[in-house]
């Protein structure tokens, strides 16, 4: 384990992107090819300077992420823009390019999933043959991970109840996802939707998707660790799989690294949209650790299934769903119901201050002119003919290219 660091002193941010093929639009499983391309070798890590790219589960996606933990949140949209032009350099041989947003529209899982086939294949056949890896939950979900450290236990605690209570608003200001198979899910973040039952085999690895009421290392293990490995164990008989990388709640505790993973969050059109999102949940995380919000009691007597009621049906509705439970809103100070996307112009301005004015453009349209999942519903003005769907898409596309934001 490396070193330890204090309370938002570093960041890790991971950004999944497909792959997808520029004649037929659909996507395409040569991450391998590609990783083979940039060293000469099949690798299935790349350091690449700051940012180091990665294979996932499945043989289309890659991942891109701060190479190492990083204090300087500011710079790294244009890091993680350098990369993303250098590999659609790299796919034009291929005819392929990065598609960004966290699911394909028209993917069909059963069709078009190959498993990634190299190291860690165990690890993911194992995983495939208990839960089936050819759905939408497994094969057609891109998001953005935030990691952040804590010291101790006393900075876990803190930084855990906070993480719990800004988890349900998340899909409110990202939700990305708003058609799967050609059509429009009704969900606005419909990679959360299945997120909640992906994994209903073994319902201890999931949860309510927020995490328990634990807030140190020793309940954490007790709560959520013990009885998924003993949920797991009659499926993993060689004992390969590893209790960090089974929990998957909206957050997950990592005590081998000393960190909270943030996994709630969709991925947008190009990196400008994710750090903005990024800084903005981490600015208000800053608020609540520093008790500027709801006290640190407060935070923590909030039960995973009152705040699972709450983000529900946010993952449906998004910034348009109304928030009515005022002691969840009074700790934000807020005395009367709210939508999400008001809760969230409400937040903004109260860390606005903290945050660097280059995020401010990308701020501003995801909060007036609503999630990339609403903005792509607008596109698409109920035209759901393949035709339609991959001309918004492919605009989607230029904007990951331009690092721009996408405005129908």
């Amino acid at each position: 384990m490396g070193k330890k660091f204090h309370l938002f002193e570093v960041f890790g941010i991971e950004l999944e992107y497909m792959l997808i093929n520029k004649g037929n639009f659909k996507v395409t499983p040569i991450v391998d090819a590609l990783l083979t391309k940039k060293t000469g070798e099949l690798t299935a890590d790349i350091d690449n300077g700051k940012i180091a790219w990665s294979n996932e589960l499945v043989a289309h996606v890659i991942e891109l992420k701060t190479n190492g933990p990083t204090s300087d949140l500011n710079s790294l949209s244009s890091l993680f823009h350098e990369n993303i032009l250098e590999i659609n350099n790299i796919l034009k041989e291929f005819d392929s390019e990065l598609l960004p947003t966290a699911c394909h529209p028209l993917m069909n899982p059963l069709i078009d999933t190959q498993l990634w086939k190299h190291s860690y294949s165990d690890v993911y056949e194992l995983y495939n043959r208990i839960f089936n890896c050819k759905g939408h939950g497994w094969s057609n979900v891109q998001s953005t991970h935030i990691n952040l450290p804590f010291y101790d236990d006393k900075e876990f605690e803190k930084l855990h109840a906070a993480i719990r209570i800004i988890l349900p608003l998340i899909p409110g200001l990202c939700a990305s996802s708003p058609i799967l198979e050609g059509k429009n899910t009704g969900f606005k973040d419909t990679r959360l939707e299945y997120y909640k039952t992906n994994q209903k085999e073994i319902p201890e690895m999931t949860g309510l998707v927020i995490p328990e009421r634990v807030f140190s290392k020793v309940d954490y293990y007790a709560t959520i660790f013990q009885p998924i490995k003993n949920a797991i164990k009659p499926h993993d008989t060689k004992n390969i799989l590893d209790h960090h990388f089974l929990n998957s709640r909206g957050a997950i505790a990592r005590f081998d690294r000393n960190a909270i993973e943030i996994r709630l969050v969709d991925i947008q059109e190009c990196p400008n949209a994710d750090i903005a999102i990024c800084v903005l949940i981490i600015e208000v995380l800053k608020l609540l650790v520093n008790k500027k919000l709801g006290s640190l009691q407060n935070q923590k007597k909030w039960l995973k299934q009152d705040l699972f009621a709450i983000l529900n049906p946010i993952i449906k509705d998004a910034e348009n769903y109304k928030i009515s439970n005022l002691e969840y809103l009074k700790m934000f100070h807020l005395n009367n119901s709210a939508t999400v996307q008001n809760i969230w112009k409400h937040l903004y301005e109260l860390a606005k201050p903290n945050i660097h004015e280059s995020h401010y453009e990308a701020l501003d349209i995801i909060l007036n002119q609503g999630t990339l999942a609403t903005r792509i519903l607008k596109a698409i003005n109920e035209d759901y003919s393949v035709k339609n769907i991959t001309k918004v898409y492919s605009q989607l596309a230029s904007c990951l290219q331009e690092n721009k934001m996408f405005t129908p």
